[in-house]
């Protein structure tokens, strides 16, 4: 079984082991796609919190089962997974939220991921494809990630939403604003990112972060209330720390962006508006039910977001371009 190791920043290594076996309550799967994101971006740049190395990455994954005694699922059949493996006993798994457990080991990150052949994986992280394609699947998880922004959000119709960052979350996270009923405002510094979110997502408000009226820009396309909901999908200081600014009275902070630095709000502008604070951190199986079925309903056009394919050979040498901005990558995957 071939891998690919990400031996120490801005290191990748091929390395081939025994194809593994899965034991009781796991599964073995043959991986076909798998979606990079910013995670394993910032791992290759040594950038990512909560990392260690060497460490095998990639989460968003796309792949057939070869056995499994699963109830309800059969080799052959295809899947993605829900990469969060958790532990079921601690607070937040007794309270229904795995996706933050206490002990989160999650794919790719804690753990090492997919970026192999095979993969063993827990029996109750499979989500069943309906009928998607090996590329959509791969693109549930990250979707994911958005439409737990949304749920945790509380967002409501014609709720004016400001998603800071048209990277893959961004964008996931504007679809499931849109989809919520909200007017999507979507923030970046890179003006094709920007036409993107119009072009291809229907974005109706978009504003560049480096003008200099930023915040007047917002205040217009309120009508002066500015957005009752603010999401932080860049993990950049400069941006969580701007956030509050753009938010109404009343409003909602997300923070789906990590980064390793403290943040800081002026408080008495956060006090005034009675602010709600929150993270928002992976996702659960509701979310990724919902972005199935949003997929299977047309709501969400995945083909809009792939722009760059790897072969899994490829990659060792081609990874580093997809950090190129002059390369125009919205979202690449790797086939295997």
């Amino acid at each position: 079984m071939k891998s690919l190791v990400c031996i120490t920043p801005g290191t990748f290594a091929y390395t081939t082991d025994v194809t593994p076996v899965a034991g009781k309550n796991e599964t073995l799967l043959r991986i076909k796609r798998i979606g990079i994101c910013g995670t394993d971006l910032h791992a290759f740049e040594g950038t990512q919190p909560y990392f260690q190395y060497p460490r095998i990455l990639g989460h968003e994954l796309a792949a057939e089962i070869i056995t499994t005694e699963a109830e309800g699922f059969t080799a052959g059949e295809a899947v993605t997974i829900i990469p969060y493996f958790n532990c079921g006993t601690c607070v937040a798994c007794r309270k229904g939220k795995p996706n933050c457990c206490a002990k989160i080991n999650v794919c790719g990150v804690h753990v090492d991921g997919g970026m192999r052949e095979y993969l063993v994986v827990p029996d109750y992280s499979l989500v069943k494809s309906e009928g998607l394609s090996w590329d959509e699947l791969a693109l549930v998880e990250p979707l994911a990630i958005g439409a737990h922004a949304i749920r945790r959000a509380a967002v409501e119709k014609d709720d004016f939403v400001l998603v800071l960052g048209a990277g893959p979350i961004g964008l996931g996270t504007m679809e499931f604003a849109r989809i919520a009923g909200a007017k999507v405002i979507a923030m970046d510094i890179n003006p094709q990112r920007l036409a993107f979110c119009k072009e291809k997502l229907d974005v109706a408000h978009t504003v560049n972060a480096l003008d200099a009226d930023v915040a007047e820009q917002i205040k217009t396309i309120t009508n002066g209330d500015m957005a009752e909901v603010v999401i932080d999908c860049t993990g950049n200081l400069r941006a969580i720390n701007g956030m509050i600014n753009y938010l109404a009275h009343g409003g909602r902070a997300v923070l789906v962006g990590l980064q390793k630095e403290d943040f800081a709000f002026n408080h008495p502008e956060f006090h005034k508006r009675e602010s709600t604070l929150m993270s928002s951190r992976n996702a659960t199986r509701e979310d990724f039910v919902h972005v199935v079925q949003s997929m299977k309903n047309g709501l969400v056009n995945p083909a809009t977001y792939i722009t760059h394919r790897l072969d899994f050979d490829n990659v060792k040498d081609g990874f580093k371009d997809l950090l190129n901005p002059a390369n125009g990558v919205i979202k690449a995957t790797i086939e295997l």
